[in-house]
C-alpha cells in the first residue's frame, strides 16, 4: 500500500521534469517530508484549461487532496479511506473505473514510507491479540535518485450544499495506484535486510517510468484493455530501501531529517 510519502521537489523542478505547460505560483506547496492522507499534494495531469478557447489537453501541475471522492458520492467523508486503488481491479471497481478511463495523473514523490511487520507480529494480528507497539519504518525510493512517479487517479466532487462561487464548492481529489511488491533483490538493500520490497510489505505504489508518462496522462486514451497494459510493473532492480527514524510514524513530525538513513533498525523495533 501507500499510506505516507515524501515530496520535497518544488514546482519549477517538477515542471521541468514532466514538461508542464501550466501551473499557478500561488498554488505552490511547501516541501513535505511526511505526506499523509487528506493532505494537498502535487499532481501532474493533462486536461483542457478551464474557460480557454483552445480545448486541447494541457500538461498541468495541480494541487489535489489525497483521498479520492467519486463524483457520485453523497458526501466526501469516505475520501480518507480511498487513498489507494489496486492495479488488479482499478478498471472495474465503481469508485475508480470512471477515473481510470478518463482522469489519470502522476503523483510525484521522493519515495514512500513503509513499516515492517515482523512474522511474530503478524501471527499476533491473526490471533486477535495485542500488536507489538513499534514497527520499523523504511524509506523506499528510486536507486538513481530520480523522481518517484506514482500512477494516480483524480476526481472532481461537487458539494451541493454550497453555492457555485464558494471556494470549497468543488473538491479535487486523488488516489495512488498500488501493485504487488517486488520479490526480486533491491538495487541497494540494508546489510541485514530487508532484501526485497516484498520483505517490507506485500504492496507498493505503481511507479511509472518516463516512457509511460505521456500515454498514462493522455485523456484521449480510453480503451480499458489498452490502459491496463500500462499497469505492468516497471523493470525490477530500480529501487532501494533503508531504515529511517520512527519519528516519521507521527504525522506531526516533518522535515528533511525524516529521510536520514539509519545504520540499522532502531532499538525495540522489528525487521
Amino acid at each position: 500500500m501507500c499510506g505516507r510519502y515524501a515530496a520535497s521537489r518544488g514546482p519549477e523542478d517538477l515542471a521541468a521534469i514532466f514538461e508542464v505547460e501550466k501551473w499557478e505560483p500561488e498554488e505552490s506547496l511547501e516541501a513535505d517530508y511526511n505526506v499523509a492522507p487528506t493532505k494537498e499534494v502535487y499532481a501532474v495531469l493533462d486536461r483542457p484549461v478551464k474557460d480557454a478557447a483552445d480545448k486541447r489537453p494541457v500538461r498541468q501541475l495541480r494541487r489535489l487532496k489525497w483521498g479520492l471522492v467519486p463524483s457520485w458520492a453523497k458526501t466526501p467523508e469516505g475520501g480518507a479511506r480511498m487513498i489507494n486503488a489496486r492495479a488488479e481491479t482499478v478498471h472495474e471497481k465503481p469508485s475508480y473505473r470512471r477515473a481510470f478511463a478518463a482522469r489519470r495523473c502522476i503523483l510525484p514523490a521522493d519515495g514512500y514510507y513503509e513499516w515492517v511487520t515482523g512474522v511474530q507480529e503478524r501471527d499476533l494480528e491473526v490471533e486477535g491479540k495485542k500488536k507489538r507497539p513499534r514497527k520499523q519504518p523504511y524509506f523506499v525510493l528510486p536507486a538513481d535518485g530520480s523522481v518517484f512517479a506514482m500512477a494516480g487517479l483524480y476526481e472532481f466532487w461537487r458539494d451541493r450544499t454550497l453555492p457555485d462561487d464558494h471556494p470549497q464548492a468543488w473538491w479535487a481529489t486523488c488516489s495512488v495506484i498500488t501493485t504487488e511488491a517486488e520479490t526480486s533483490p533491491l538495487a541497494v538493500a540494508p546489510a541485514d535486510g530487508p532484501y526485497a520490497l516484498a520483505d517490507i510489505h506485500p504492496r507498493m505504489p505503481l511507479m511509472l517510468t518516463p516512457d509511460r508518462w505521456d500515454d498514462w496522462l493522455d485523456p484521449a486514451r480510453t480503451d480499458v484493455d489498452a490502459l491496463r497494459t500500462l499497469l505492468e510493473p516497471p523493470a525490477e532492480g530500480l529501487m532501494r530501501a533503508y531504515p529511517v527514524s520512527t519519528a516519521v510514524s507521527n504525522v506531526r513530525n516533518n522535515g528533511a531529517e525524516l529521510l536520514k538513513e539509519l545504520e540499522g533498525p532502531e532499538e525495540g523495533t522489528l525487521f
